[in-house]
């Protein structure tokens, strides 16, 4: 009989056991449901809330300040046209612009100019802290806010107010990263003269050199430590009985940042060029300008266009944190930087009188101290005391057992009150002639830079920026005693004493790094200089024609023919001892022309065999091993009579051939047995990546921006290179410009406009900048995105 209820029948299995199974397997059903749904479902909120972050293609934003509406179009790769009433609504915009775009960039920039990384990087950032707080650029940017004109303060606080517009709009959502890491601080106009501040200090390095110097001064005899880095022959070196131990040294020099480890921005290098309308195939000036710094994502710049009434406008390359043109034109001046690598920073060797107490020329003087207390993730503060001198910030303290008599303090010019390189921009952005570049260059006091300018009647210049230091005696090669007030500072070279070029007959000026005056010319600028292939390669491709278009100036800022390999292969010269693969790369160097091509085995040969070179080389003359670094001021060296006691007695030729077979075992290790396969593009790579999601597993490799690139560290189209041949430093951005139209802009950076990493605008520039290819910037282009500004 069949049970029934009160209701009627049963429900199927309500009475029997054959059911269950079913039951069971519908609940796991359900719970393998469930385990698939939460994570689609994290993944779905992931992306929503990212996706919250990008900016839409027609928005609209309401900024108290402004006089009247700003205008804001974008073309097709991100490239903003704006059209603003004033030049006080365009700061506005370009604060606006800079926060939708590059927000997380701006914000690294200013915690590492205010020594604040770790607070979200933890202890892995803590040494770059520690040094940013005993230079104390902050409360430096601060007090050159206070004391700029007014013209200038009132631009940075319009640009500050566009940023905080945006910021207070978007809150955490303003960029993904502040999704985790919270609504980030309002901006603050002294923190635009941060980025300044950073530069000043990054593209002066001397100091470190200095220290280096030093170190080695005890093991190695005058004249082979001078042979270490090109001199000029300036009198007055200082005494060397006064320093303090090589141990003590390499324990600071351990404890100060070193580039490509955890210093933002490593030494720096670039190309610029003018030339006149005469020289010019479009009847007006031209000029090309690429800036080489670190290679990282988002890049250094982001480029932009402002038109202003009456014809006016600034078109080129600006840089987050900043509302003016860093590199660029207006309607009648176009202007690019180099940087003059002048001795700007002394190290200075302190007696102590007492334990608050320093010796001066006028007796004992107290430090002046002050507490620094570094917030780190993850880790308890840490608590700093800084103690400056009259000569500047005591560096020494950083080393954590630094000599009981001595301490080591350093002046920068960059550090020094009054800094007036923003008001100098600005009026370098208004200018309209040489003329005016002029006086605007002379208002730039940090950094040391070659400032090359054209302007629209045919006049072309280079003229030195930057406060240069004149000594007491010495060249500033050394640590110098700094109690008896002999080497000590006397002023600023005036700028009109400056070696500035002015419209020579030539119809053309150049620089690339190189000496910008004759050894043991005045003013004395410094005792150490960079090699000059990069000048010289420019020049035989300016000369190799009578005219040059724009497009003719992109070609040359990508050539990679290196005039250093082409003159250190002439030691190359005895054959291996080994047929085998170093017979082959021998024979592959035999015809090549020098030309760092990616498809190319030769680039990858050359520049381990140099590295090698190098490196047997020192350890022949008696430094240490890894004490110093060879670079290819001292390979040249190599070259000559002088050099030849560094390869002892089996010659350079025999020490060449020997550093060719190490190169080739070390190359074949990683790249196969056979280096006729071998190519410069599958070490040669450049790998542009998030500063922090780089360190998350497939997000990595999905966010990574990388391309085999051509070039190395001594041609045109600059390669600086990781010890594993890696493309880390070059020119982020390229740019000409021709005055003899309006929309005379070519440019490309190496990354895109974007530094939100989920944004199609994130690397869609790379492939062209990778090729060399340049796009137009002109006040009109097809529009895929805009921005209204109202008041």
């Amino acid at each position: 009989m069949t049970p029934t209820s009160p209701q009627g029948t049963l429900p199927p299995g309500s009475a029997g056991r054959p059911a269950r199974p079913r039951r069971r397997w519908r609940w796991l059903g359900r719970a393998l449901l469930l385990l698939v749904a939460i994570p689609l479902l994290a993944l779905a909120g992931a992306a929503a809330l990212v996706w919250a972050t990008l900016p839409g293609e027609s928005e609209a934003l309401r900024v108290a300040g402004l006089s009247a509406p700003v205008e804001i179009e974008f073309d097709p790769r991100g490239v903003p046209r704006l059209r603003a009433r004033t030049e006080r609504d365009a700061a506005v915009a370009m604060g606006v612009l800079h926060a939708r775009d590059r927000l997380f960039q701006m914000e690294l920039m200013r915690r590492n100019g205010a020594g604040r990384l770790s607070e979200i990087a933890g202890p892995a950032t803590l040494r770059l802290d520690r040094y940013m707080r005993t230079l104390n650029l902050r409360a430096r940017a601060e007090a050159d806010l206070a004391a700029l004109p007014p013209d200038a303060r009132d631009l940075l606080e319009a640009y500050a107010a566009g940023v905080n517009a945006w910021i207070a709009t978007r809150g955490r959502f303003a960029a993904p990263e502040f999704i985790a890491l919270g609504q980030p601080e309002p901006w603050r106009a002294s923190e635009s003269l941060l980025w300044g501040k950073i530069m000043g200090l990054w593209l002066s390095g001397n100091w470190r050199t200095e220290t280096e110097r030093a170190r080695l001064a005890s093991v190695l005899p005058p004249e082979r430590l001078a042979q270490l880095w090109p001199a000029d022959e300036s009198p007055g070196r200082p005494d060397l009985a006064a320093l303090p131990a090589p141990t003590r040294l390499a324990a600071l020099l351990g404890a100060v940042p070193r580039w490509g480890e955890d210093a933002p921005l490593p030494e720096s290098a670039s190309n610029a060029w003018a030339i006149a309308p005469s020289r010019s195939a479009t009847g007006g000036a031209l000029l090309a300008s690429d800036p080489h710094l670190a290679l990282q994502a988002p890049a250094l710049w982001y480029l932009a266009r402002i038109e202003l009434p009456n014809g006016r406008f600034l078109a080129g390359a600006t840089a987050p944190g900043v509302p003016m043109m860093v590199i660029g034109r207006n309607e009648r001046l176009a202007w690019g930087f180099t940087t003059t690598h002048s001795d700007t920073q002394d190290v200075f060797i302190e007696r102590l009188a007492g334990p608050e107490t320093y010796d001066t020329p006028s007796g004992p003087r107290r430090f002046t101290v002050r507490e620094e207390r570094i917030a780190v993730r993850g880790a308890p503060d840490v608590v700093m005391r800084v103690r400056e001198t009259r000569h500047g910030p005591v560096i020494s303290d950083l080393d954590e057992g630094p000599p009981a008599d001595r301490i080591l303090a350093v002046s920068m010019a960059s550090l020094a009150p009054s800094d007036t390189q923003a008001a100098g921009l600005l009026a370098l952005n208004r200018a309209g002639s040489v003329a005016e570049a002029r006086a605007a260059a002379a208002m730039i006091a940090s950094p040391a830079q070659n400032l090359m300018v054209a302007d629209a009647a045919g006049g072309i210049a280079m003229f030195l920026t930057g406060r240069t230091p004149v000594r007491a005696a010495g060249d500033g090669a050394l640590p110098v005693r700094g109690w008896d007030g002999a080497h000590d500072w006397t002023g600023w070279v005036p700028f009109d004493a400056m070696p500035h070029v002015v419209t020579p007959a030539s119809g053309v000026v150049v620089n690339a790094n190189n000496r910008v005056q004759p050894p043991g010319a005045e003013p004395y600028l410094g005792r150490d200089w960079y090699g000059d292939w990069r000048f010289r390669r420019i020049g035989e491709l300016l000369h190799a024609q009578s005219r040059h278009a724009p497009a003719d100036l992109g070609t040359i800022q990508a050539d990679a023919v290196s005039l250093h390999a082409r003159e250190m292969l002439t030691l190359l010269k005895a054959p291996p001892r080994s047929l085998g693969a170093p017979g082959v790369a021998y024979d592959l160097m035999g015809g090549w022309d020098g030309a760092m091509l990616p498809g190319l085995p030769q680039p990858l040969i050359f520049n381990a065999w140099a590295r090698e070179l190098g490196r047997l080389a020192l350890t022949q003359g008696g430094v240490p091993e890894g004490a110093f670094s060879s670079g290819p001021e001292f390979l040249r060296l190599l070259l000559t009579p002088v050099g030849a006691s560094w390869c002892g007695a089996v010659g350079c030729e025999a020490l060449s051939a020997r550093a060719l077979e190490n190169a080739v075992a070390e190359l074949a290790a990683r790249f196969g047995s056979d280096p006729a396969t071998w190519r410069w593009g599958a070490a040669h790579r450049v790998r542009l990546e998030h500063p922090l999601l780089r360190f998350v597993p497939l997000l990595s490799d999905w966010l990574r921006i990388e391309a085999p690139t051509p070039g190395d560290g001594e041609t045109v189209n600059r390669g600086g290179m990781a010890r594993d041949f890696s493309h880390i430093h070059g020119p982020g951005l390229r740019i000409v410009m021709d005055l003899a139209s309006p929309d005379g802009v070519l440019a490309a950076i190496a990354t895109g406009q974007s530094g939100n990493p989920f944004s199609r605008h994130w690397g869609d520039m790379n492939a062209g900048w990778v090729t060399g290819q340049l796009e137009p910037l002109p006040a009109r282009a097809p529009v895929a995105a805009r921005l209204r500004l109202a008041p």
